[in-house]
């Protein structure tokens, strides 16, 4: 199930709006089973099933179908897909949700082979630490992030305002008024946005904006920490092993010879010399031959 947890830490949340409910989901399905988590902003649900579960809904849902859990798995997907992706084509299934004491079950409606098909998602409220996991972590982790990126850029501001002020004292003037700015005072600008802006910037409201707006982070981070996991696990991850590879093949080329720049020059190489298998009369000899091919090099 360990790839049913991290392929849907890595999914992207998707804003639904069923009848009058407003909801988060985020959704991952293989052909072992599917993982499913779903948040109106007050609780968030959670299912996870193996094939097990999928064969045994099946048939309780759809009589007249038989069809292995993997067909039924790969049908969910698209029933799923342009819900969840906001694709351009039409779904083509009728989803609803009730809410049955602190459940909530997803229900689906559709065809499949001619036949009317069924599903119901069977959500219970999730874990501590799974909305920790997806949600709590992933927003710390996010809000972080965001503030390194505003410190970045009001560092890049004031250097900026520099380059402007040696541009001017070097006697350049602007050919157009209107493109003139006021140095970067961080502090006014911090206390300015706190008054004008934060109230707009925190309107929650129903989840949509989040969605809409920082999915590419969220994901980013999310994948940062699956990474972290791996390696406080001991598991190697792509990039440690892209890493480890690397430095196997560096330990290779140190004991291979190395290949020169075709571009750069190059010193001419001497012949290799042949195994000398008589005594120590030719030694003297073979010296004199040693000493002149390195005269030759360097000369």
């Amino acid at each position: 199930m360990e790839e049913l947890e991290q392929g849907l830490l890595m999914q992207p949340w998707a804003w639904l709006q069923l009848a009058e409910n407003s909801l988060l989901a985020k959704a991952y399905i293989t052909k072992q089973g599917y993982a499913l988590l779903v948040s109106d902003l007050q609780q968030v649900w959670h299912e996870q099933v193996d094939t097990s579960v999928i064969s045994q809904r099946a048939k309780e849902l759809n009589k007249r179908l038989t069809a292995p859990p993997a067909a039924f798995l790969c049908h969910l997907d698209d029933l799923l897909c342009p819900l969840l992706k906001d694709t351009a084509c039409p779904g083509k299934a009728t989803f609803s949700c009730d809410r049955v004491a602190e459940a909530l079950i997803l229900r689906v409606r559709s065809e499949l082979s001619g036949l009317p098909f069924y599903w119901n998602f069977h959500c219970i409220l999730a874990s501590p630490s799974l909305v920790s996991q997806h949600l709590i972590r992933p927003l710390m982790g996010m809000s972080l992030a965001l503030q390194c990126q505003v410190r970045d850029l009001a560092t890049l501001l004031h250097m900026k305002d520099l380059e402007i002020q040696d541009y001017q004292e070097s006697g350049a003037t602007l050919s157009r008024d209107r493109l003139k700015t006021e140095p970067f005072e961080e502090n006014s600008f911090l206390g300015q946005f706190m008054v004008e802006k934060l109230p707009e910037a925190c309107s929650v409201g129903d989840g949509k904006r989040f969605v809409t707006n920082l999915q590419s982070l969220y994901m980013a981070v999310t994948r940062q920490e699956i990474q972290v996991g791996q390696k406080l696990r001991g598991t190697e991850d792509p990039q440690t092993s892209s890493s480890a590879s690397s430095q196997g093949t560096d330990s290779q080329l140190l004991n291979q010879p190395e290949e020169l720049d075709s571009s750069a020059p190059s010193l001419p190489v001497p012949e290799k010399e042949p195994t000398v298998t008589s005594g120590p009369t030719q030694r003297p000899q073979l010296l004199k031959v040693k000493r002149k091919k390195l005269r030759g090099l360097f000369s």
